[in-house]
């Protein structure tokens, strides 16, 4: 009998315990790189957008002469789910709006994502006009008290302060 037990296969205790440990080092690296690529990507989304914006205010300048202030006046509007982490403006308000329902509000074309704080692009955020825009895309991308906001002008110039990436 006692040999039958001798010739039994499987794992012992201790390399069952030493799988586990390894795997766990290899979550413990791998968790925060993805959620780092994740972050990354959902600012890429932002870029894309404000992109978007840049070609509709350059579409709506050589027809009208001067840019605007308003989502529906280019044709523009966030394409995507109803989960989307940023919230857009133009103009002025993109960097101060901050009570729902207001007038400069009224600009951004994800009202649900303004409780969180406002940007401040580098220099000031200036009302649309024959020469200037300015569009942001603001958010909260990893659920932290830090927010992302990022910037185009009407040089197609990004800028993103502040960074909720690199803030971590």
């Amino acid at each position: 009998m006692l040999k039958n037990i001798k010739n039994t296969k499987g794992f012992t205790l201790i390399e069952l315990m030493i799988v586990v440990a390894i795997v766990g080092i290899l979550a413990a690296i791998a968790i925060p790189n993805f959620l780092a690529y994740q972050a990354k990507s959902k600012q890429s989304e932002a870029r894309v957008n404000l992109g978007a914006i840049f070609t509709s205010q350059s579409a709506f300048f050589s027809e009208e002469n001067v840019y605007s202030d308003n989502f529906k006046a280019i044709g523009w509007q966030p394409i995507g789910t109803a989960k989307q982490v940023y919230s857009y403006g133009l103009g002025a308000s993109a960097g101060a709006c901050v009570a729902a329902g207001s007038v400069a509000c009224s600009l951004w074309a994800n009202p649900a994502a303004l409780a969180i704080t406002t940007c401040d692009a580098p220099g000031s955020l200036e009302a649309a006009t024959a020469t200037i825009f300015n569009a942001t895309a603001r958010g909260n991308i990893d659920s932290d008290t830090s927010t992302d906001c990022v910037h185009i002008n009407q040089a197609k110039v990004f800028t993103n302060l502040p960074n909720d990436v690199s803030a971590n």
